[in-house]
């Protein structure tokens, strides 16, 4: 069975790129482009991993992270924050958050591949 992975971004460019190449290495998919409507789709799926992005309106991909780092129903859940947010303190921040990796954009379609195998391993 495809192991279910959310995906959440504000760009439907960049949901539709990883979308499709998640999809293409036989993953099932499911797309949020908002912090609320990540949280709604993660009670409603319970993907096996997120990748989400930091600067999204509303409500950032830290204070999602750490809402669901905070429930004990989500905290098992890896989460890869994708963010062109690049500095030490933003990385820092992530990890103090709950995130499990953090890939800064842009990045290698390889590289994101190899942390959601690790995290799903």
């Amino acid at each position: 069975m495809a192991h279910k992975i959310l995906v959440v971004d504000d760009e439907p460019h960049i949901v539709m790129m990883l979308e499709a190449r998640l999809q293409k290495n036989g993953f099932e998919v499911v797309t949020a482009t908002s912090g609320s409507e990540a949280m709604a789709k993660v009670k409603q799926v319970r993907p096996d991993l997120i990748v989400l992005d930091v600067m999204m309106p509303v409500m950032s991909g830290f204070e999602v992270c750490r809402m669901l780092k905070e429930n004990p129903a989500y905290q098992a859940i890896p989460v890869i924050l994708l963010t062109a947010k690049s500095t030490e303190r933003d990385q820092t921040l992530g990890i103090s958050v709950g995130a499990d990796a953090y890939v800064t954009k842009p990045y290698s379609p390889e590289e994101l591949l190899g942390q959601i195998r690790e995290l799903l391993a």
